[in-house]
């Protein structure tokens, strides 16, 4: 009789765990298939990096089942907000001075630390929206002018760009991209800060102000600090002394009522790009030449590797990154 009872204790509690396993699995299952539903539509912006992190994203979705399109190159950040917002795309590559600036609209003082992704995802959260998996870098916005024009003026700095003399102030032809000529923490803001006495001149394209810096047609230019050319044309990057520009660390800014299975396919993607990693991303494009999908084949392909045991990347989010990977990836049901 004793017997008995402990062989059907025994069977109980083989058939209640295997229950449990099986509802894990099922849950998986309709996350997985509530994701796979419709494809997730992934945004980018107009300039090579924001493809490269788009075409990136999209093939790490599908690589993990989860189908995906990549409409490239949309536009400036206002309008990737509009067409989240509106449910035309699900998730965009964005940077987190973009987002707290651009488009919560706060102002943070110089000296206050970078607010972390948890405070980001507070102010973001009344919009239905989210930043997750940091992506391990941070491209912030800079000014630069060719290396000899620099070097003649004695011109390391933005502070010492406004204390040139007048007469050398008015001979510089800044050629600066649309957006940033409008942008919350962008020109305007940036002549304010620093005193900078220089009229607004035309706008040009990102990738048109290299060519024409290049060219001598303009003399000073609105550059990521990211971007392949800086390095290839020999550049001189202006010294942001006065601590004008916030962090820009990459992220994934997405609807919160995305599927569970999004966020979970994307994780391993957090803190894998340091800077030097996006600078060759984006110079094997501008640079070498090949398909934005290529490159991004090739990364993925190395990132499967296995990885040395190194610490976190060391962005302003990189403990955020830490932390969403752990939280994304995770997939617990409560067995013991």
């Amino acid at each position: 009789m004793r017997r008995n009872r402990a062989h059907n204790r025994a069977m109980y509690r083989a058939a209640l765990l295997a229950w449990r396993v099986l509802a894990c699995a099922l849950m998986a299952a309709l996350s997985t298939a509530a994701a796979a539903a419709e494809p997730v539509t992934v945004g980018s912006k107009r300039f090579t990096e924001s493809y490269v992190l788009g075409e990136i994203v999209r093939q790490t979705l599908e690589r993990a089942g989860v189908p995906a399109v990549h409409r490239r190159g949309l536009g400036n950040t206002a309008i990737l907000a509009q067409a989240l917002a509106a449910g035309q795309i699900d998730l965009y590559p964005e940077y987190t001075g973009t987002i707290v600036r651009e488009l919560l609209g706060r102002s943070l003082a110089a000296e206050a630390p970078p607010p972390t992704l948890a405070q980001i995802n507070e102010w973001l959260a009344p919009r239905g929206l989210k930043a997750a998996v940091p992506l391990g870098f941070n491209n912030t916005y800079a000014l630069a002018m060719r290396e000899a024009d620099a070097a003649r003026l004695g011109v390391d700095s933005i502070s010492a760009l406004a204390q040139l003399p007048a007469a050398e102030l008015a001979r510089l032809r800044p050629g600066l991209t649309h957006e940033f000529l409008v942008r919350a923490d962008g020109w305007p803001a940036l002549k304010r800060a620093y005193g900078l006495p220089m009229a607004d001149p035309p706008a040009l394209d990102h990738g048109l102000a290299y060519q024409a810096l290049a060219k001598g047609q303009v003399d000073l230019i609105d550059v990521y600090s990211t971007d392949a050319q800086i390095g290839r044309l020999g550049l001189r990057v202006l010294r942001d002394d006065r601590g004008f520009f916030p962090r820009y660390d990459a992220v994934l800014l997405m609807r919160s009522a995305l599927p569970a299975a999004v966020p979970r396919a994307l994780a391993p993607l957090a803190g894998r790009i340091d800077e030097a990693a996006m600078i060759a991303l984006n110079a094997e494009v501008e640079i070498d030449g090949r398909p934005f999908a290529d490159v991004a084949r090739g990364f993925l392909d190395r990132a499967a590797q296995p990885a040395p045991s190194a610490g976190a990347a060391t962005s302003g989010v990189a403990t955020g990154a830490a932390a969403t990977a752990t939280t994304a990836t995770s997939f617990t049901c409560g067995i013991s």
